[in-house]
């Protein structure tokens, strides 16, 4: 049992933690949970985007990308990047995702190369959410606030277990619903945020871990690994005709022959290399992180890795990805994810209620009294 003083400090780190960032997880932890809903939401809502209208087949003609290219090119600059994300289930749309002068995604018939809508990475409710989420609308420094806010909260949940740990075993969780509102919300922020604070401690670390991408390199760098960098194109002129699309992405299936396309990253600028990203039998990333790069003045493949083959902190997200999300484990694990989110929103709400609510009680007593110590005098 903790001594009083020592129980006194951790509480106050408890209590200012959870106050300052509080609110900031729990919106964040709530945009979260509302994501997984929202995106089967959002496909049923915007079927021009996701249903191809063509109708095509896997073991229809496929679409010469290089003509697509020169035509992406053509509409929004030489210097824009493009990253192609094929259909991966029959009707499914061609996703091409723009960085250049406008930015957002274009969704078109795998079999004609016809749009059929287009969205910017910030326009509908969908990608406002997501944005929300994932940067707060501030972009990398969105992220790197909500990956301190995300470590801290371990420190918060290691400050609650302390001051819930119980003298005697096995513990009581008990909740009194019985007993007014302050008391009955106290033991769900108590018993809610013992027994839960280690599942969504996985959801918020994960979280974490994406959003601040250092994070990778200092597991790598703990264990004694060299994080893993990606090719460079070799100087010097290319000789020989320079490849069109089509063929650099047949190049690369040579490598992991009848494996499907997670994405290609096709770079504007022929300095930097060709990622194809594969969707491998082994690999639990959703997207694949198996990756073929190539000389896009040549074909040359210039590096290939597996999930296996990286480094650890890169590696990792092969899983700590379908793990935030939820794809890991199908549906069940969707929800599961959801209802963590919901559960985390709740904790933070909760604490900062439950220090409101306290306060103004003890001032009420307080008031209260001030009339007797008078008449007493």
């Amino acid at each position: 049992m903790l001594r009083a003083p020592l129980r006194r400090l951790w509480l106050k780190l408890h209590r200012w933690i959870g106050l300052s960032l509080g609110p900031l997880l729990a919106l964040t932890a709530l945009l979260g949970a509302v994501l997984v809903v929202a995106l089967p939401i959002d496909r049923q809502a915007h079927p021009d985007f996701f249903v191809a209208r063509s109708g095509a087949t896997p073991g229809s003609a496929p679409l010469a990308l290089e003509p697509l290219r020169q035509r992406l090119l053509a509409e929004f600059g030489p210097d824009t990047d493009l990253t192609l994300r094929p259909p991966r289930q029959p009707g499914e749309t061609l996703w091409v995702r723009v960085r250049g002068a406008w930015e957002g995604t274009l969704y078109l018939d795998p079999a004609t190369g016809a749009e059929q809508g287009r969205r910017g990475t910030h326009e509908g409710a969908y990608n406002l959410l997501f944005e929300l989420h994932s940067s707060l609308l501030l972009e990398d420094t969105g992220k790197g606030i909500l990956a301190f806010a995300a470590l801290a909260y371990l420190f918060l949940l290691v400050t609650g277990l302390v001051l819930w740990w119980p003298v005697r075993w096995p513990p009581s969780l008990r909740i009194v619903l019985d007993r007014g509102l302050l008391r009955g919300l106290f033991d769900l922020h108590r018993t809610g945020g013992a027994v839960l604070g280690l599942l969504i401690a996985v959801s918020v670390f994960t979280g974490a871990y994406m959003a601040w991408r250092p994070l990778g390199g200092f597991i790598s760098a703990a264990i004694g690994q060299p994080q893993f960098k990606p090719p460079v194109v070799p100087r010097g002129p290319a000789t020989g005709p320079k490849p069109s699309l089509d063929e650099l992405l047949a190049r690369a299936q040579q490598v992991f022959p009848g494996q499907p396309i997670g994405y290609a990253h096709v770079p504007a600028k022929p300095s930097r290399p060709l990622r194809v990203r594969f969707r491998l039998p082994d690999d639990p990333h959703p997207n694949g992180i198996g990756s073929v790069w190539l000389d896009p003045r040549t074909g040359e493949v210039l590096a290939v890795r597996r999930w296996q083959e990286l480094d650890a902190g890169s590696g990792a997200v092969a899983v700590i990805y379908p793990l935030h999300t939820g794809a890991l484990g199908g549906s069940a694990h969707e929800a599961v994810t959801a209802l963590l989110g919901l559960a985390l929103a709740g904790l933070g709400l909760s604490g900062v209620w439950l220090w409101w609510r306290r306060r103004a009680v003890a001032a009420a007593a307080r008031q209260n009294a001030m009339p007797v110590n008078r008449t007493m005098s």
